[in-house]
């Protein structure tokens, strides 16, 4: 074999390693590259999760996640305070209504003028409807059960005492459900509301009138029984 020969083969034998140490090298970096997009666009979409990084997301021209707020119910609660300090409520609302405000009988407010401004309100008026249960602001024992009003023998009123708390309470305008000497818990039923239409015509609105006394003392029954909103998690269908 000739010496032109043997080195054109040489050649061709290196120029052939050339090549494919090309094809090689370029596929390499093509999956390289393929590699880096995936993961950059990967690192994109997770900035598109990231409050803060929403604005970069957008301008990447990235698509938006649907985030849904979460629903939040509040309703009004009426929470009583806790005298003992146990832990636990020791009064209640006794209708689970607001107290009355104004209609054409005056406030239903503790203090409100009565008569002319000759006496106050005495009480707190808790809005009912007629015929609902009326339940027990506080434990303790019915120690008397008497007439509203004299000689009105449909508007009864039950007292209920609690000697380890030293309180006193009356609930008025009910037909009563228990007895003397009868032992209740808080917010156990007592009697049903009584309709108030027959005794204050044309705009008196139903209520039940809420009387706490300490140690003989009248209160703001409103201290003691405090409205709130509070948060209600939300339920759903099964």
């Amino acid at each position: 074999m000739t010496h032109d020969l043997l080195v054109a083969r040489a050649q061709g034998r290196f120029l052939a390693t050339r090549m494919l140490a090309s094809v090689g090298a370029a596929l390499a970096i093509s999956l390289a590259m393929g590699a880096v997009a995936n993961a950059s666009s990967g690192l994109v979409g997770r900035l598109a999760q990231v409050p803060a990084a929403a604005p970069l997301a957008r301008a990447l021209g990235v698509a938006q996640p649907t985030i849904t707020p979460a629903v939040v119910t509040r309703e009004l609660r009426w929470v009583g305070r806790d005298i003992d300090g146990d832990g636990a409520a020791d009064f209640a609302n006794p209708t689970g209504k607001a107290p009355r405000t104004f209609d054409a009988y005056g406030s239903g407010a503790f203090g409100a003028s009565r008569d002319g401004g000759v006496r106050h309100h005495e009480g707190v008026d808790y809005a009912a409807e007629a015929g609902q249960p009326v339940t027990a602001p506080m434990s303790g024992y019915v120690t008397k059960i008497g007439y509203a009003y004299a000689g009105d023998s449909d508007l009864q009123f039950v007292e209920i005492t609690n000697p380890a708390l030293g309180y006193e309470a009356r609930v008025f305008y009910i037909d009563a459900s228990v007895e003397v000497g009868d032992a209740v818990a808080l917010g156990a039923p007592i009697g049903k509301a009584h309709t108030l239409q027959h005794k204050y015509p044309g705009g008196m609105t139903d209520h039940v009138h809420l009387e706490v006394a300490e140690t003989g003392k009248r209160l703001d029954a409103t201290e003691l029984i405090v409205a709130r909103l509070v948060e209600v998690p939300e339920t759903t269908a099964d």
